[in-house]
């Protein structure tokens, strides 16, 4: 049996994964021993009385910044709980924007380290010692990257072996093939005076197959033609 796919998690608010872990998809591929995720306190890595992970910045300026200490202290504890060395991911609003694409490649990993930053972020000696991937949900700023970090676990995991239950799910989806996806409709067939278009009820799935094609790309030109450029 395969190894599941571990994940570490290094954050100062470790309860705010709680739920988001514990339901639906996520939960079931832990049960299911796909995935194994780990939550680490950084803050129990701190060595004054007050557990301070923060200070304020040389030259000034407002805000705090995490301090490199207790992080590395954290990280090369964690480390050193697998064989796997793994990809070590940094949270931050200045990374790489995250995109279908990096998902797929991440879900390749065998582990995964993701630190959340916190306050007006990493001491720069975090980002140079440790030599993670600067990683970006949007370009936008939320107050640490928990959020981040729990958007990109949910898309990495969704795309793991035996996760979902129709394994085309994860195919189809949106950015999967460069465009977004086509309609989709179920039941009632039709629905206060709206109907489902005929062609999704003839059993012809050759003419199926191009309605859909031709819906995700006439989506895409009208929501998002950026992802058509080049092509």
């Amino acid at each position: 049996m395969k190894k599941p796919m571990r994940i570490d998690i290094l954050t100062l608010f470790p309860q705010m994964f709680e739920s988001p872990l514990n339901c639906s998809i996520l939960k079931r591929a832990q049960d299911n021993g796909v995935v194994e995720i780990v939550l680490t306190d950084i803050r129990e890595f701190t060595t004054n009385s007050y557990r301070k992970v923060d200070d304020k910045p040389y030259g000034g300026g407002p805000g705090m910044v995490m301090m490199p200490g207790p992080v590395f202290d954290c990280f090369e504890h964690v480390r050193k709980l697998s064989k796997s060395k793994g990809r070590v991911i940094l949270l931050t609003p200045q990374g790489e924007k995250f995109n279908q694409k990096k998902a797929i490649e991440l879900s390749g990993a065998t582990r995964l380290i993701m630190i959340c930053g916190r306050y007006e972020g990493f001491d720069e000696r975090i980002r140079v010692g440790l030599g993670g991937e600067q990683v970006s949900i949007g370009d936008y700023v939320l107050s640490g990257g928990e959020l981040a970090a729990m958007v990109v676990v949910e898309a990495v995991v969704r795309l793991l072996p035996g996760v979902l239950g129709d394994e085309d799910s994860a195919s189809e989806d949106s950015f999967t093939k460069g465009l977004l996806e086509y309609p989709q409709y179920t039941r009632p067939e039709v629905f206060r005076d709206m109907k489902v278009p005929g062609v999704l009820l003839s059993g012809d799935h050759e003419r199926i197959a191009k309605w859909r094609q031709q819906q995700a790309i006439e989506r895409t030109k009208k929501n998002r033609p950026d992802l058509l450029q080049g092509k």
